[in-house]
């Protein structure tokens, strides 16, 4: 009864998760692009080294759940559980402007892992998918003309917010000794708005423009994966994996809304004089782009752990209501080490802990003002052993990201950033039925 009453008390939790997960928390002029910003949809425990996970998936002899790459359930032997929250600490800086620093939080994941049979397990969970949130400003003096007596100053404000979940279900299974296949079928929803507006603060009575575009989002996409084992001995593997997530459409609603208005007496707007054009709920399609990642790691259980992934995005086709969205395609270059200095001792706290490192490569989606916006970042994390209790055994995963994103060349915006992840991932025997002598 304990184990049921958990089992409801963690769904509650993943409600909680969805709702604050409903809100923007990124704020970055870079998620203006596309999607907004792409999120991982990786467990801490991934991020700590690098954000391998395409050939990884027990780690240091824990069950984890590894979503990038759903063969990896083959490998889960026990009842899994995995929640977390995050932060992300930014700075933006951009030549001859004031720096801006911005800070956000919330719960970030849970997912489970539930075996099936010895060699098989279902495992269903919620992610954040993409995140927009950004807000600037670009002001223009004598309003182009150029005049020396002309003082006035138009100001073109942009902001954006919202973002997309991914909701999964999926299934791995091993097929002998070396073999893991595994498919996701996802639910990806949300909206993602956008608002950019044309005012002329100095002159009295005039009219200001505002454009509003929102898109509601939602349907299915696919994951495929596959790993292979070499196995050198009872604890030397060598792994290599494939996975990928399938350019499926999925269904959009978008609204568009042309309004004007002027500012009342301290600057602030007053309600819309009229709408120039309002195009409300008009359906379309949003193609996603099929993304490929090759992995490879080598794991001596219970000590540690090397790996390296790569990616590549075909965002370029990226549509949404048959616009093509001006992307580039991505590549992602990842590699980390995990080392575990006795995990069997039982006098040194220290000796159990999980030592995480890592590196991140990308070349992202965007170009702008004709650069490609890259990303470099490095990775470290701990795994924190909690005493067993009744067979079930827990470990807190803290990690940490420390990136930088774009440059100060060509007018464009430098961020400095540090994203944080901490989860909290159960090891159990549920659903077991215990038989007595």
């Amino acid at each position: 009864m304990i184990k049921y009453t958990r089992f409801f008390l963690t769904l509650l939790f993943a409600v909680i998760a969805f709702a604050a997960h409903s809100q923007s928390t990124t704020s970055s002029p870079y998620s203006r692009f596309g999607l907004g910003d792409i999120d991982p949809q990786l467990m801490p425990q991934n991020i700590g080294i690098g954000g391998i996970g395409v050939a990884t998936n027990r780690i240091s002899l824990f069950n984890n759940i590894n979503v990038i790459n759903p063969a990896s359930y083959g490998a889960i032997g026990i009842t899994v559980i995995d929640v977390g929250i995050y932060s992300n600490f930014s700075t933006l800086n951009q030549t001859g402007q004031a720096t801006q620093s911005n800070k956000n939080f919330r719960l970030s994941h849970i997912a489970f892992g539930i075996p099936v049979t010895k060699k098989s397990a279902l495992s269903f969970g919620l992610l954040p998918y993409s995140e927009r949130g950004y807000n600037y400003k670009k002001s223009v003096k004598n309003l182009g003309t150029s005049s020396p007596v002309d003082t006035n100053v138009t100001n073109y404000n942009y902001s954006g917010d919202g973002g997309l979940s991914k909701a999964y279900l999926g299934y791995g299974f091993g097929i002998g000794k070396h073999l893991l296949l595994g498919g996701n079928v996802s639910y990806i929803f949300g909206n993602i708005k956008d608002v950019s507006t044309t005012e002329i603060p100095g002159l009295a009575g005039t009219l200001n423009s505002k454009i509003e575009q929102s898109n509601a989002i939602g349907g299915l996409n696919y994951d495929y994966g596959l790993q292979y084992s070499f196995d050198f001995s009872e604890t030397k593997h060598l792994i290599l994996g494939y996975s990928a997530s399938a350019g499926t459409k999925l269904n959009s609603q978008t609204s568009y809304i042309v309004s004007q208005y002027t500012n009342d007496a301290s600057g602030n707007p007053n309600i819309a004089v009229d709408s120039v054009v309002n195009r409300q709920n008009a359906k379309g399609k949003l193609k996603l782009p099929q993304i490929n990642r090759f992995g490879i790691s080598f794991q001596n259980d219970g000590k540690f752990l090397v790996g390296a992934d790569y990616s590549m995005g075909q965002w370029s086709d990226l549509s949404i209501s048959n616009v093509n969205q001006g992307l580039v395609n991505s590549r992602t270059f990842n590699v980390g080490a995990q080392y575990t200095p006795n995990i069997a001792t039982i006098r040194n706290y220290l000796a159990t802990v999980d030592y995480r490192i890592g590196g991140i490569y990308d070349e992202t989606y965007m170009t702008v003002n004709n650069t490609r916006i890259k990303k470099y970042a490095i990775t470290a994390g701990l795994g924190l052993p909690l005493r067993p209790s009744n067979g079930s055994f827990y470990k807190i995963n803290i990690s940490a990201e420390l990136g930088q994103r774009g440059s100060l060349v060509n007018g464009l915006v430098k961020e400095n950033y540090i994203n944080l992840h901490l989860g909290f991932t159960l090891n159990d025997r549920w659903f077991t039925k215990y038989k007595f002598d």
